[in-house]
């Protein structure tokens, strides 16, 4: 069986690969080489499958190389779109800043403008009052004088009568001039004084006149006051109620915890009061009394705004590298911000230190514990500025950018925890930025 086999596979390589002999002749002697057609076949197939292999092996090179220049070429686009859109996001970022200070400056404005205006009508409020008081004065003094110029004129007109009927009668009787020289002097005396007290009316009138009309200009220029405190009351803190609100806070309860500690009232922020006999105050007090109430609830905010973390940690240029969210299957509970080795570092809100120095996985951390449960925390520093229970206050420097710990490169790895639960630091630093 195997030799009909061999003899069938021969006579089949035989008609394709005949037979062949090599002869090899030297000056002496003549050798051949036999080849077989089993010999030429094996060498046809090897020769085939190196060729092949060969084929095979440069077309996979000439597509790796093509494909690496694609995608190295698209590396580089997605390269320098990612540096573009970086440069715009600073480039936004530090206008962002610029308005925010601007922002800053205005507020500041406005606040010292509230100030005086509230001093002017303060002054036009007491000033309001003795125009009233005079005006009762000059009403009760004229109605003082219509009565003494009528008394005057019943008075001038007896002696008149008496002048006419005892003058005729002197005259005719004895002769004497005393009596009728007594009775036109009084009657000259009172026609002066009636004259006088006809001028001093008149007087009092033309000034209770000028009174009123000094009292209307002046409610016009307190209502154009009122105005106006009203405006900037409207403009200083309305910003702040939705900055509060963005970060999931609630602006009252917030109000109401640093009222605990502080109260803005007193001094030039007590509320009005011009009675002691609980009688009405009039639309001017109320209106004053409400932008007092503003003023203080402004106060408050300020004083609020200090202790939550609505500032950035960094002042120089950075970049963004990793925000909140899960991240390589883990929760990452901060955001990263980038920069060059040894950035100062700031805190976001005024605090007490309660961690500094050396955590696993943190590298070299600061925490900072806020009001209202808020609690701050820095990592991967090269350097920390601050020891644990000292005080801070909003801005100041308390740590180096490293790349300690846990890291794969320089940069900040900031969180903020409330109730010792991480929340988005994003939160509070977008709802700030279009008021600080």
């Amino acid at each position: 069986m195997r030799t009909r086999l061999a003899i069938k596979t021969h006579a089949l390589l035989e008609r394709t690969f005949p037979e062949r002999r090599l002869f090899l002749r030297s000056d002496s002697d003549t050798r051949f080489i036999r080849l077989r057609p089993e010999t030429q076949a094996i060498a046809f197939a090897g020769c085939s499958a190196v060729i092949g292999w060969t084929i095979v092996a440069t077309a996979i090179l000439l597509m790796d190389s093509i494909g690496s220049g694609s995608y190295r070429e698209q590396a580089r686009r997605d390269q320098v779109t990612y540096q573009q859109r970086i440069n715009a996001l600073a480039e936004e970022r530090d206008s962002r800043a610029a308005e925010a200070l601007a922002a800053q400056d205005r507020f500041n404005t406005a606040l010292e403008q509230v100030s005086v205006m509230q001093t002017q009508l303060l002054k036009a409020e007491a000033r309001a009052r003795e125009l009233e008081t005079g005006l009762d004065v000059v009403q009760s003094t004229l109605g003082k004088t219509m009565k003494e110029r009528e008394t005057f004129r019943d008075q001038y007109a007896s002696l008149r009568t008496k002048l006419e009927e005892g003058g005729a009668a002197a005259v005719a009787g004895t002769g004497d001039d005393s009596t009728l020289d007594f009775l036109t002097a009084a009657l000259a005396r009172t026609a002066e004084e009636r004259d006088k007290r006809v001028a001093d009316a008149e007087d009092a009138i033309m000034r209770a006149d000028e009174m009123a009309t000094e009292i209307r200009l002046m409610e016009e220029k307190n209502d154009m006051i009122f105005r106006q405190l009203e405006e900037a009351m409207t403009v200083s803190v309305k910003p702040l109620d939705k900055m509060f609100e963005n970060a999931g806070m609630d602006p009252d309860r917030i109000l109401g915890e640093v009222r605990k500690g502080y109260s803005g009232q007193g001094g030039p922020l007590t509320p009005l009061s011009f009675s002691t006999r609980g009688e009405d105050l009039g639309a001017d007090a109320a209106r004053a009394n409400d932008i007092l109430n503003q003023m203080d609830r402004l106060n408050l905010y300020r004083i609020a705004a200090e202790k939550v973390p609505f500032a950035s940690p960094l002042k120089d240029p950075f970049r963004f590298t990793s925000g909140y969210g899960r991240r390589w299957g883990r929760m990452h509970e901060g955001t990263d911000f980038a920069a060059a080795h040894g950035t100062p570092i700031y805190a976001t809100a005024e605090g007490t230190v309660v961690y500094a120095g050396w955590m696993s996985g943190y590298g070299r951390l600061v925490k900072i514990k806020h009001s209202f449960g808020i609690e701050t925390r820095y990592a991967h520093n090269s350097k920390l500025f601050v020891e644990v229970g000292q005080r801070v206050s909003r801005g100041q420097k308390i740590a180096a950018m490293g790349n300690t710990g846990r890291s794969t490169g320089t940069h900040l790895h900031y969180e903020v925890r409330v109730g010792g639960k991480a929340v988005n630091p994003m939160t509070y630093l977008k709802a700030a930025n279009d008021v600080f």
